[in-house]
């Protein structure tokens, strides 16, 4: 996993319409990155729908917010149109990104152990810095916490 103060690691993927984003191309705004396991679960959904209510607000912070996991291109296109997201959503169907960041680990559920991604968040400032990282991330007010916690990092910087 990350640590605050950590350069982020570089990354290039599609996003919804297969347009690759990369990390330096980003550079000089504020990034919103999170980890979530499945497009269209209950969980995701929540998240991904308050990550999007809340867009307006990230961008007049000059911050991008991007959603990642490892659904394909395809699959996140339709979870965007079904829920009618306004974040960009990126898919790391190789998982080298997810692995590279930390977030690819042994989970359990129900006494199976098996691979899958951790839920996880981070804020990436304009030098490409980690600046806060939460990791098993409650769904519940999750976008309020880090809209607030990216507001104190932009009032201390």
């Amino acid at each position: 996993m990350l640590e605050v103060g950590t350069a982020a690691p570089e990354f290039c993927l599609p996003n919804q319409d297969d347009v690759e984003i990369c990390l330096r191309d980003l550079k000089g705004k504020w990034i919103v990155l999170y980890f979530y396991p499945k497009d269209n679960t209950p969980g995701c959904t929540t998240e991904a729908c308050d990550f999007s209510d809340a867009a307006p607000d990230f961008s007049t912070l000059n911050a991008i917010v991007l959603g990642v996991s490892a659904d394909s291109t395809l699959k996140h296109r339709n979870f965007i149109e079904k829920k009618d997201l306004s974040i960009t959503l990126l898919s790391d169907e190789e998982k080298s990104m997810l692995q590279e960041y930390g977030v690819w680990q042994l989970k359990k559920n129900y006494g199976k152990e098996y691979m899958g991604i951790l839920r996880t968040t981070l804020i990436i400032d304009p030098e490409g810095v980690v600046k806060a990282v939460w990791e098993k991330v409650k769904v519940k007010d999750h976008a309020k916490e880090v809209k607030k916690k990216l507001e104190e990092l932009q009032k201390s910087d």
